[in-house]
Order: structure tokens, then sequence, then C-alpha cells
């Protein structure tokens, strides 16, 4: 015997269509629908109904005929999301059914809300209606084909292109990294020595006369990890450090490498990790990154 369970199918169907008249209320709703318009009708208590209905809820007295445009836009309160849309649904991609409270209502309407994504609905999310084109619409809640969350970010797409020409100082420290050393300046007068090369004393206005070379070793001195991918690093996550070079006076910032990045730590002892010398130019990304040497922490 076959395993399925016997399944009957069957449809009801209303041949010509299911015909019903709408009254003066929802009539008067749904020919401002057909219009791109959506109004709600005062209760004697103030209050606005939408949809429209002929008779308070609360109290059962004929509502004023007092009717007040409301919305467009309208804040969801509440919501269920259709992963798997059926025929028939108002969209044919995954959508949010939702209540709405429009702008100026009192009561809230359910529509569909075409988010995109089941992470962007939650309560409180602002929508706005998207009609149909004015030709297709015959007056019926579909005029609506569904409702779309504001414009509350947008992603703009940012290059820039320039061009920097180094000072004498800097081009000298690049040459020096093109060959693999780090050129420092020794200030006289203050008896400090500054990585990257520089021909003047930040601390004095001296002039800087003594060029040293300052070994590739170094300490950590502060660092951060960077989750964000960079095509420099290694890896994601990655550490940014301040190294302060062993004979310098000042860190210099770089990439750390070959190191898990929850083993950084202040005080690890580096080494410069250099491009073979056929691939540098006169660029910082000779400079692969840090990596540790083995050595014990220093003490900062």
């Amino acid at each position: 015997m076959p395993s399925d369970p016997l399944v009957a199918e069957h449809v009801l169907e209303f041949p010509g269509g299911y015909t019903r008249t709408t009254g003066p209320v929802i009539g008067r709703f749904l020919t401002e629908l057909r219009d791109g318009r959506i109004v709600g009708v005062r209760t004697a208590q103030g209050r606005v109904l939408v949809p429209p209905l002929e008779y308070d809820p609360d109290t059962g007295e004929a509502v004023t005929g007092d009717y007040v445009e409301v919305g467009p836009a309208g804040t969801v309160v509440t919501w269920a999301w259709v992963s798997t849309p059926r025929k028939g649904h108002p969209l044919d991609r995954p959508f949010a059914w939702a209540l709405i409270k429009l702008d100026g209502a009192d009561t809230s309407l359910v529509h569909a809300v075409g988010a995109g994504d089941v992470k962007a609905m939650r309560p409180g999310l602002r929508v706005r209606p998207r009609f149909k084109p004015e030709a297709e619409r015959v007056g019926d809640i579909t005029d609506i084909a569904y409702f779309a969350p504001e414009v509350t970010s947008m992603v703009s797409h940012i290059r820039a292109e320039y061009r920097i020409q180094p000072g004498r100082s800097l081009a000298r420290f690049l040459e020096g990294i093109r060959d693999g050393v780090f050129l420092a300046g020794r200030c006289a007068r203050c008896d400090k020595v500054y990585v990257p090369y520089r021909t003047s004393c930040p601390a004095c206005g001296s002039v800087i006369e003594e060029e040293m070379t300052l070994p590739g070793t170094g300490t950590v001195t502060t660092f951060a990890i960077n989750n964000l991918p960079d095509p420099r690093a290694p890896e994601v996550p990655f550490v940014s450090a301040y190294i302060l070079l062993d004979g310098a006076d000042v860190p210099m910032i770089a990439l750390l490498g070959d190191v898990p990045a929850h083993e950084v730590r202040q005080g690890m002892r580096v080494r410069a990790v250099w491009l073979p010398p056929g691939e540098r130019t006169l660029s910082m990304s000779n400079i692969k990154w840090f990596a540790p040497t083995g050595e014990p922490d220093a003490e900062l």
C-alpha cells in the first residue's frame, strides 16, 4: 500500500467574483487609496480609525463622518516574517506582515513590508507606502503594493587620487628603507634620536646634522587589534603597534605579523621583516611587518 496519506484537492471559487457594497465609510477609504491617499475617520471621542470603521469599536457610536488624511509614513508596531511567499501574496520575495500605525492615526493597519531582510525588521521601524502606478489602481487595499522602510542610511563609494612628494628628510629615510636600514637623526642639543629621520628637532628647533643607522629591532609600546580587512595586513584580525626601535627616543607605527593577535603584548621584542631586495622601492611597504624575536619582554 502507498505510504503517502490520502489527499483530496478542493477549490473554493465564486464565479465572476464575490461582490459586496462598501458603504460610505469604507468606500471613501478605498476611493482615496485609488487616488494615492490614505484617510481615517474621526470618532466622537476624537480618535482617528485607520482603516475607517462605521462604528466606534469602544463605544459602538456611529463615527462622525470627519475624514482625516493620515501618513503616508508610519511606524511598525509588530510584525511576522514570511520567508517563503505563496501564490497570492503581495510580494514574490521574503517580506513581513506588519501592524503599521500611520502618522496621525490611533489604530493600526495590516499590510506587507518589503524590508529585504528579516534583520531590517523591528518594532518602531519607520515605513512609507509604495503605491501601484495610477493606471493600475482600482480602489482596493492592494493599491498599496507594500510598505518600504524609510531611508536612514546610504552608502557612498569614495575614492580619492592624490600624489605626495616627500621632502628631503623623508626622501632620505625612504632611501634607507629601500636599502633595508632605518635612518634616524640625533639632535646635538637635546640628545634625542628621531626616527623617521628628521632635519630639524621638533623639541628645540635645532638643525639636525647627525645621521644614524638604527637596528631593525625594537619593543612594542602599545598596540591595537583590528578586525576590518586591510590589504597590507597578513591576516584578520591583525595588530598595528607603536614600536620603539632600539636606540630611538620616539616610536613608529607598523604592522605586527607571525604572531596571533591575542598573544601580542606591551614590551614584546620584535624585528622588521623585509621584502626581498629586488622587490623594494622607495616605500614603507618594503617592511612587510614586525615579528617577535623570541627574546624576553622588555621593561617599559
